[in-house]
């Protein structure tokens, strides 16, 4: 048998499959400690003797075999003994530094149990300590003392295949403010998403920080923070440092790899976004992939109110990044239903720190300046939700319980369904709870929230299961897609396609349920679904690099997609000591 080589893992690890295609070996220079403590490797107690004798690691190890089965139960079993969210979360972090493979092993078995774990509302929590429970460094920092070396420093990056980069430079993590170098956490818990809800290879995923500074005197002053001690570097030398790491990336990786920016601040958001989007193959996950998630549920929505999107007003709590970029995606739904683009507009209205966003109101930013309508001042939503008697409101500003009840019981009086949407993260920043959206609107509320809530069950014996509008549906999906296909640009369009393709995926008993998503254990079938279509979008708008276009786009995508499960490391022929097969082990 004469396997195939599919791809190279690095320098001196190569993958190759047998021909049946079912069966992968890994073909690796290393040996002895070098395997044990190479997370892509090491397979813990699952190496067989022949493995153990042919890497060096005999002896290394307890003599037991256990498989991978064994070893999840004790995961979960040492899982279940830390004391809170945040011990959870260190727990599964050093597992991903010392078994990759049983780190998604783990997040598959149970993806909605571990999902806010190491993502959103605990990653919020982790980032603001992130100094505290620094242990071994992941990804790639960069500073802004670093530029003119930026190709240099990723060359120091083991891996040469890389097809997704998720880079933060710290200033907005979640609800949270400037957390500066701590805010490694979100590129970190992005890429591991993609992985276990996308299918990309972690290999082929980088994490990256560009710490400029903070603007966080607490952190300047705590003796434990890993970043640099200086004040934010704004203005041309940050913008240098970003076109500096934007041409290194594309130098080094490819015009087609992919990348994500996240939780930068609006100041820079939205200018970096435009600068670069149609030059690099990049999107902003807070602007679009929040804005997809968000009309997915609207989209999913109208199947409950039997409306149309044109036939709504909608008033945003906020008016920052995700505000926009949701409102836009909406303002696209309507023209696509045959709305003006003007009259899409005047649609949707926004509420912000200042009150309501209206002409002729002082400061107002180019974006805001669009959805600025002729009206009143008014400083309160509640006054707003009050005079514009709106069919949906949506938070996204980060306002703890900014729908207050009078906001809800007002909903409910001029809406048969109001549509209650409180998408802020992490939990404690949200406008609103599941439980009160369904207790004050009796049932009739149609709600979503960004971080998760428990069921809800009413006096009345209805049980409702609130969806969960996380990014999560979306950005893996939309990375397993435009990487698939080898697209240099990420249009707009790519997102409401996503965006429509996901609520399709919303059964009529997840409706019922109170349900605007599909459940969280399905997330690996719907992003395959969503870059399925990404790529038919792709091939059809001639984004595709890729030749030639497959002709089976579901089997090539699913082609791509990473297993958990152990690959078996080739043994070559080799003349063992006579007595090293005679070994007594016991297998588990």
């Amino acid at each position: 048998m004469a396997p195939g080589l599919v791809r190279r893992e690095s320098a001196d690890t190569e993958m190759h499959k047998s021909e049946d295609k079912k069966t992968s070996f890994v073909y690796t220079k290393k040996r002895g400690f070098d395997v044990t403590r190479n997370s892509h490797l090491n397979k813990g107690m699952a190496f067989s003797l022949e493995e153990r004798l042919q890497l060096g690691i005999h002896g290394l190890l307890p003599p037991c075999f256990i498989s991978q089965d064994v070893q999840l139960l004790r995961v979960l079993k040492n899982y279940d003994m830390k004391k809170d969210d945040l011990d959870r979360y260190v727990y599964l972090m050093a597992l991903q530094d010392r078994n990759e493979k049983l780190f998604y092993r783990v997040l598959l078995s149970d993806i909605e149990r571990f999902m806010p774990i190491i993502y959103t509302p605990t990653v919020g929590l982790a980032c603001q300590l992130y100094s505290t429970i620094f242990r071994r460094p992941r990804g790639l920092f960069i500073t802004i003392h670093d530029r003119g070396h930026i190709a240099s420093i990723l060359q120091n990056w083991p891996e040469k295949d890389i097809r997704a980069v998720c880079v933060t430079d710290g200033e907005r993590i979640l609800g949270l403010g400037d957390l500066g170098c701590n805010g490694m956490g979100i590129p970190v818990g992005k890429l591991a998403l993609y992985t276990a809800c996308g299918g990309m290879p972690p290999q082929q995923c980088l994490p990256v920080t560009l710490d400029v500074g903070t603007d966080n005197e607490a952190l300047l002053k705590d003796p434990l923070y890993i970043g640099l001690r200086c004040k934010r570097v704004r203005g041309q030398a940050y913008d240098d440092l970003l076109d500096e790491f934007m041409t290194a990336v594309s130098d080094r990786y490819g015009m087609n790899c992919l990348i994500q920016f996240e939780d930068f601040a609006n100041v820079n958001a939205f200018r970096l976004l435009s600068k670069y989007r149609n030059k690099y193959c990049t999107f902003n996950d807070d602007i679009q992939g929040t804005a997809a998630v968000a009309v997915a549920g609207l989209l999913a929505a109208l199947r409950i109110t039997k409306s149309k999107m044109c036939d709504h007003t909608i008033v945003f709590q906020g008016a920052g990044e995700a505000a926009m970029g949701i409102a836009e995606l909406i303002s696209m739904a309507m023209e696509k239903e045959g709305l003006a683009k003007e009259e899409s507009l005047k649609k949707i209205w926004m509420v912000d720190s200042k009150g309501l966003i209206v002409k002729g109101r002082d400061h107002l930013t180019h974006e805001k300046e669009r959805f600025a309508h002729e009206h009143a001042q008014m400083n309160k939503l509640e006054d707003v939700v009050r005079e514009l008697k709106p069919t949906a409101i949506i938070g996204v500003a980060a306002v703890a319980g900014a729908f207050s009840e009078q906001i809800i019981k007002d909903m409910a009086s001029f809406n048969e369904r109001p549509i209650i949407f409180a998408l802020s993260n992490p939990t404690s920043k949200a406008e609103c709870t599941a439980e009160q959206c369904y207790t004050i609107t009796e049932g009739r509320g149609i709600f979503a929230s960004g971080s998760p809530f428990d069921p809800v069950t009413l006096h009345d014996g209805r049980t409702f299961y609130p969806g969960q509008g996380n990014n999560s549906y979306i950005f893996p999906g939309v990375g397993l897609g435009v990487t698939a296909c080898a697209a240099r640009h990420i249009p707009e369009d790519i997102f409401l396609t996503a965006a429509e393709a996901l609520a399709h995926l919303v059964t009529e008993k997840d409706l019922a349920e109170g349900r605007l998503y599909p459940p969280l254990t399905s997330i690996r079938e719907v992003s395959v679904k969503l870059a399925v279509k990404i790529v038919e979008y792709a091939y059809e708008h001639k984004l595709a690099t890729l030749h030639p276009e497959p002709a089976d786009k579901d089997a090539y995508v699913r082609s791509l997609i990473y297993t958990p499960d152990y690959d078996e490391f080739a043994v070559d022929s080799y003349r063992w000591p006579e007595d090293a097969m005679t070994v007594q082990s016991c297998k588990l």
